[in-house]
């Protein structure tokens, strides 16, 4: 017996709103068909688990075949099967259910509201005629006396339904290839597809008499059952083209706010700090999703690698937007806490191991502290700095560390430190005489973590090495007496301004060290960090001040012997050279003011 009806729509065709709009990407269409095909067999599997039936399950597997000639693509499955009525219900009714306001919306062409759209129109199996012409099913029911059933759309609103022969249990949806996607014929073409998509997917899917997916992929497993070297294999798996093997790992185990599972690999991080926004993949129940996890995972957490597994991060309705709502959110944060929570375990109970990653992992950190205030106060626990002879202290360590003995006349402490400790060699060298410590901070992110801990902690103030401050430390801590009278030392003062003639300049003289270099050139820390901001777009309302000038702090070492035959020559020039050599010492003598320095080196040479 023959059924014909019309799928209950009251608008235009759908079936071309769901080509154009729905569905841009035309390759899923075999994953939700391969998706439908497992769900109807893990169904069978818990009906019997449950005594609901009580038949052979027989091989449950999903197969793909496709014949070229014929241009067709087949997914059969042995599952639940369906009889004629609920392939009206399920097929023609459930699926359109919607459908009016559905097209509504589409027809307008609105992205937006597109996203918004959570599977509540059940359209996965129409994702068929992307690339068919037309679709049949063949169904028979798990059900005793029921007989097959074949449903007939070549993508119209009309269908056909008969009754029809069929020896097994479960449901083939025929796919006869429209012309205009024949790379769906193609083998290779679609066994990428199945790789991408059905990889671990937990039934067996087979494609061309061969098994293509791992039914049970190790997040699925307690880690109790897990080596290291599953893991890494695993990593090897996902990333195969990895010259690295990951530095440790989280696994994801949680049934109750939300389910979630997976693994999390911790990679070597470059410094550059490239994002790999691919590296996480989304499944949902085994079935990827996307690698595009932004909503789901913190941004600093997108320079992990690895898997996430969850059926509660909503997504609209062909799969390929994530929903930000408070389930991600929770998710989100669930994340972030275990990663805290993984890299204080590390550091608690291998210190010397977790110091030896920390060349690897410690952009990561910062990344995370400058990103996330809940991670920032785990963080602080567990990030390390660094200082210019390799050694590696907490930041309560350090604090401590140097608390005594670098602290400025309001009883501050001060922390000082070099971005390139080969060019700021002299102040790095001038600062340990004085047996300060200095921090190495040459990241690309440090300006920043800079930042943020001198706004975190309490009466402490970072410094540049090459900063006014170390002048300042080094004039208070030595108390040295000057040699030259009050006179002498303003003569001496005029004599630099005059043969530097750079407003920008400001020189003062003052009694340091016979040992410490005759001139030294600093720049004031504020002024410095405000033009470093303004270099980077940053300094927020400031920028309508216009560029803050170079300004620049000249100390003239009044105890230095260049600097008494500079006040005994009573001429500019060897007040100039002294200069030059303080800039040269700095890299910043260049162009005309450095050739004019060589031919007067020359010249006192002669």
């Amino acid at each position: 017996m023959q059924e014909t009806g019309s799928i209950s729509i009251h608008t235009e065709n759908i079936f071309p709103i769901i080509k154009k709009f729905l569905y841009s990407d035309h390759e899923i269409f075999l994953r939700e068909l391969v998706s439908n095909a497992v769900d109807a067999t893990q169904k069978l599997k818990s009906l019997a688990q449950l005594g609901e039936y009580k038949g052979e399950l027989g091989e449950l597997k999903v197969r793909v075949t496709v014949d070229k000639e014929a241009r067709k693509i087949t997914i059969s499955d042995h599952g639940l099967g369906m009889t004629g009525e609920e392939i009206k219900k399920y097929i023609n009714q459930i699926a359109f259910s919607g459908a009016t306001e559905f097209v509504e919306q589409y027809k307008e062409k609105d992205a937006a509201t597109k996203d918004q759209i959570i599977g509540q129109f059940g359209l996965g199996f129409y994702s068929a005629f992307m690339v068919a012409s037309e679709v049949e099913i063949f169904s028979q029911s798990y059900k005793e006396g029921t007989e097959a059933a074949h449903w007939t759309c070549d993508g119209s609103t009309s269908f056909t339904l008969e009754t029809t022969e069929k020896a097994e249990r479960g449901t083939d949806v025929v796919l006869h290839v429209a012309d205009d996607s024949d790379e769906f014929l193609e083998e290779a073409r679609l066994r990428g597809i199945l790789t991408k998509y059905c990889k671990f997917l937990p039934i067996p899917i087979e494609f061309e008499g061969q098994v293509i997916n791992d039914t049970n992929p190790i997040w699925t497993k307690q880690p109790s059952e897990l080596t290291d070297e599953d893991y890494k294999k695993f990593y090897q798996e996902l990333y195969p083209m990895s010259m690295d093997e990951p530095l440790f790992w989280i696994h994801l185990n949680v049934d109750y706010p939300f389910n979630l599972t997976g693994i999390l690999y911790f990679p070597k991080v470059k410094d550059e700090l490239q994002f790999s926004r691919n590296k996480i993949q989304l499944y949902s129940r085994q079935v990827f999703i996307t690698d595009e996890v932004k909503d789901v995972v913190p941004e600093f957490l997108m320079l992990l690698h690895g898997v996430i597994d969850s059926p509660d991060i909503p997504l609209n309705v062909s799969r390929s937007f994530l929903q930000a709502d408070a389930a991600v959110r929770k998710i989100n944060t669930y994340i972030t806490k275990k990663v805290a929570d993984k890299l204080s375990s590390l550091f608690k109970q291998d210190r010397a191991g977790y110091e030896e990653k920390w060349g690897d992992i410690g952009l990561f950190v910062k990344y995370g502290m400058l990103s996330d205030e809940k991670f920032y106060d785990k963080g602080k626990d567990f990030v390390l700095l660094k200082n210019v002879d390799g050694k590696l202290f907490t930041i309560n360590e350090y604090t401590e560390h140097i608390q005594a003995n670098q602290q400025d006349k309001n009883g501050n402490t001060v922390v000082l430190y070099t971005n390139d400790a080969e060019h700021q060699h002299s102040f790095v060298a001038a600062a340990q005489e004085r047996g300060y410590d200095v921090l190495n901070f040459d990241q690309v992110l440090d300006p920043h973590f800079v930042g943020q801990l001198e706004q975190k902690l309490e009466k402490t103030s970072f410094k540049r090495v090459d900063a006014d401050t170390l002048s300042k430390l080094i004039e208070k801590d030595d108390a040295t007496e000057s040699v030259l009278s009050e006179d002498d030392q303003k003569k001496l003062e005029e004599t630099f301004t005059t043969a530097i003639a750079n407003p920008a300049m400001h020189v003062k003289v003052a009694a340091l060290s016979p040992q410490d270099a005759p001139v030294v050139i600093t720049q004031n820390e504020f002024m410095r960090r405000m033009k470093d901001m303004q270099r980077t777009g940053g300094g927020g309302g400031m920028q309508m001040f216009g560029a803050f000038p170079e300004s620049y702090d000249v100390t003239v070492n009044a105890n230095h012997p260049l600097v008494s035959k500079v006040l005994a020559d009573g001429g500019d020039t060897l007040a100039k050279q002294a200069f030059d050599l303080a800039l040269l010492s700095q890299g910043m003598l260049k162009g005309e003011a450095l050739t004019a320095f060589v031919k007067r080196s020359t010249e006192l040479l002669g």
